[in-house]
């Protein structure tokens, strides 16, 4: 083999090797990557669901998971953007790549985990049975009569646990988030809701003042965490991290005994 041909060969052998050197690079970039380099954190929110998500009286975006996602995007060095959607349509704009993590009062389960990844739980809540004040249902035990109509949002984990504590009840559910399981009730086109314990301790002071009656029996006892797609694998050891360290620190204590603990915010919100 000639000189000119050696030199020939190791060209090509290290071109070849910058090639494959670069293409594992690429495929090893991940959603943390992609979060940096575009300097943006994208939340798929649900604005309806007070403490969690809503918009507040001046007409800015708050709430626990709100206060968060911007500690997360702070602890990151970028911009969080938020976009907002239904409850039935959070999985599918994280999954779609539309969002880089899904932020909101969601129950990690094992069927939505066939979908999404989720992350620890930040917080443990329970389902509540609620109807209006003066009705005739004055326990859980009479909102389990016979054909008692329970409503609950469309997508939610009440949806699997109402038949079970219900089971002789005729469930319906609604399209929506944050007060329309109340609405629903209201109205009358429910005679009992069952919604997370929080969300409806915070929602029912949008109306006069004794319109509803809670039932103080929890149903269950959920974990809420966020969410992220399974090709996040960096992302979701990140968000991890992140939920340990203000754990420790205290700021997730603060965060929850202002939101969800007690009632102080809605003097500020």
């Amino acid at each position: 083999m000639t000189a000119k041909l050696t030199k020939l060969l190791l060209s090509a052998s290290l071109f070849a090797l910058a090639g494959t050197a670069a293409t594992t690079h690429s495929a090893e970039a991940g959603t943390l990557d992609d979060i940096l380099a575009r300097g943006e954190l994208r939340v798929a929110v649900q604005t309806q669901g007070p403490p969690y998500s809503f918009m507040d009286k001046a007409g800015a975006r708050t709430g626990s998971a709100i206060q968060l996602t911007e500690l997360m995007a702070k602890e990151m060095g970028v911009k969080v953007t938020y976009l907002d959607f239904d409850w039935d349509g959070l999985i599918p704009a994280l999954m779609s790549g539309k969002a880089d993590i899904l932020a909101a009062d969601m129950t990690a389960t094992l069927t939505r985990a066939t979908k999404v990844a989720f992350t620890k739980p930040w917080i443990h809540v329970g389902a509540v049975a609620f109807t209006t004040s003066g009705s005739d249902f004055k326990s859980v035990e009479d909102c389990k009569k016979p054909g008692t109509t329970i409503a609950v949002i469309l997508g939610s984990t009440a949806e699997k646990s109402v038949p079970k504590f219900f089971p002789e009840g005729e469930m319906k559910s609604f399209k929506g988030g944050g007060t329309v399981v109340l609405d629903a009730v209201a109205s009358g086109q429910a005679q009992c809701g069952v919604n997370d314990n929080t969300a409806v301790a915070a929602q029912v002071l949008n109306y006069p003042e004794n319109t509803f009656t809670v039932f103080p029996d929890m149903l269950t006892a959920e974990p809420l965490a966020y969410a992220v797609r399974y090709d996040s694998q960096d992302l979701l050891t990140w968000t991890n991290l992140f939920l340990d360290t203000v754990q420790q620190d205290g700021r997730l204590k603060e965060n929850l005994d202002y939101w969800v603990n007690s009632n102080k915010w809605q003097n500020d919100h």
